[in-house]
């Protein structure tokens, strides 16, 4: 494994150098960005594609035996025999660094049999650098890192999606934590795992590939992951896309969890309110 996770530290210092020369801190990309929508409110630059193409580079090239699921590849089924697999996303955050905010990050981890055994996440705007292998605890720029040691749940600090605030999504709870937007689940997850917030979560659909590194730094810490009815995650399957995901210092896990449990998923949601039981729907 430390050979593996100097592979990925390497290869994501690299992607954060290329994505970089595109980026303006506090002002929009420029037209050499090439920023279009590959989807519903859902954009891409040729940041995200350049560092895509070097992590497949440097990864693959490093350990071709491993598998791949990158956002921006297209998916290749083989890698559901694949023992190891890479799980990457170039720039999870790319709203964000597109107009100027320092809210993104390379994000890489590595699979094996389902559960995440190492992770990266480089945050190039602001020098981070965060790892973590499974069994050897995390650490932010070289420093062990761990999670907070609240108990209390209301009072709570809270990292919420920039884009599910301004929904109305995170409206309720505003009472109940203190509440910080920011882009990158990938880098939100880092952040609760450093111990500068204390939970984070999201009800709105999310892929592997967003939280996948961001996961084990956080468990790796001292804090809990798991979906919205307390399962735990699992990874490299073959539709990457889950429901939910709840992350926080571990301590206030369970509580976390009871808060959530009768409010509807995101996707689900008639309304602002917090109080709603949960529609029957199938699950993704």
């Amino acid at each position: 494994m430390e050979a593996d996770i100097t592979i990925m530290e390497e290869a994501a210092i690299a992607a954060g150098n290329v994505i970089m020369k595109y980026y303006r801190k506090g002002q929009q990309v420029t037209n050499s960005a090439e920023v279009r929508n590959k989807g519903v409110n859902n954009p891409l630059t040729k940041a995200d594609l350049e560092a895509d193409t070097l992590l497949h580079k440097m990864l693959t090239t490093a350990r071709p035996d491993y598998g791949w699921l990158s956002e921006e590849t297209t998916d290749n089924p083989d890698r559901l025999e694949k023992n190891r697999v890479w799980v990457v996303d170039p720039i999870d955050g790319t709203k964000e660094f597109i107009i100027g905010l320092p809210q993104f990050a390379v994000s890489i981890g590595l699979i094996e049999d389902g559960k995440p055994i190492a992770a990266c996440v480089r945050n190039p705007a602001t020098d981070e650098t965060f790892l973590a292998v499974l069994g050897s605890g995390a650490t932010l720029n070289g420093q062990p890192i761990v999670t907070t040691k609240r108990t209390q749940l209301t009072g709570s600090t809270c990292l919420a999606s920039r884009s599910e605030t301004k929904r109305g999504d995170w409206d309720c709870f505003k009472s109940e934590f203190a509440i910080t937007t920011m882009g990158s689940i990938a880098y939100k997850l880092s952040l609760v795992a450093a111990g500068r917030f204390d939970i984070s979560f999201t009800l709105t659909p999310k892929n592997e590939w967003d939280f996948c590194a961001g996961a084990l730094l956080v468990t790796e810490a001292g804090g809990e992951i798991t979906h919205k009815d307390g399962s735990k995650c699992r990874y490299n399957k073959k539709n990457p896309l889950i429901r939910s995901l709840l992350a926080s210092n571990g301590t206030l896990h369970e509580s976390l969890l009871q808060r959530l449990k009768d409010i509807p998923y995101g996707p689900d949601r008639h309304g602002p309110t917090c109080t709603m039981k949960e529609e029957k729907n199938e699950k993704i």
